[in-house]
């Protein structure tokens, strides 16, 4: 059988995935990667370069899955909330892929920039749609960024911490517990988005009436 060098990095990828999610970057073993891909290490060191770009590969690769799996529609948002618990509910490995880059990259990022450019587009699109005042005043600006923020964390919770989860939610039936979390989440973010922030101009002009 002739080799497939796709099939080996996609074989490579899985595995790191796994394996990073479960141990983090110092713990993970490419003996491990590679025993579970059934590839060699000198073939991930051929397609990835080493330990730590495999593992930036991987969060890349999770962040920009997610993006396109799921995006925010401003006409409904409650609705996007609900499919991205669902999508974290079925890829709990991304939280933990986040969470262990927090703990041991420290203040580097992997692929801030390009981050912080994906989240301002996403901040338009909260400003543009009327649920935040669409203006260039740094105070509108910040309470888009506050709002996906905060709509974030209501979702990522859910699965960062899964044992306080349960213990919190107290309930035999875990399926009944995420059900009610997700419908939860849902309504406040519906509750959040339908809440209209005054622009600092309106403010300013109702100062200066003495409102």
């Amino acid at each position: 059988m002739a080799y497939d060098a796709d099939d080996t990095r996609r074989r490579i990828f899985e595995a790191a995935t796994a394996e990073f999610a479960r141990y983090g970057l110092a713990g993970a073993r490419v003996a491990r990667i590679a025993e579970e891909a059934q590839a060699n290490k000198q073939a991930i060191y051929l397609y990835f370069g080493s330990k730590e770009k495999l593992f930036a590969a991987v969060v890349r690769a999770k962040l920009e899955e997610i993006s396109c799996t799921v995006t925010i529609d401003p006409d409904a948002i409650a609705e996007s909330v609900g499919q991205m618990f669902d999508w974290y509910r079925e890829h709990p490995e991304l939280i933990r892929l986040l969470l262990w880059e927090a703990l041991e990259a420290g203040d580097c990022f992997i692929g801030e920039a390009e981050r912080r450019e994906t989240f301002r587009d996403k901040v338009r699109l909260l400003t543009d749609s009327g649920m935040v005042p669409a203006s260039d005043h740094p105070s509108c600006v910040r309470a888009g960024q506050d709002l996906l923020f905060t709509l974030m964390g209501l979702i990522a919770w859910n699965f960062a911490v899964p044992g306080m989860c349960r213990a919190v939610l107290d309930e035999d039936d875990e399926q009944a517990a995420y059900a009610r979390r997700r419908q939860y989440v849902i309504d406040t973010a519906r509750l959040l988005t339908t809440a209209r922030l005054r622009t600092p101009d309106r403010r300013e002009s109702q100062a200066a009436a003495g409102g």
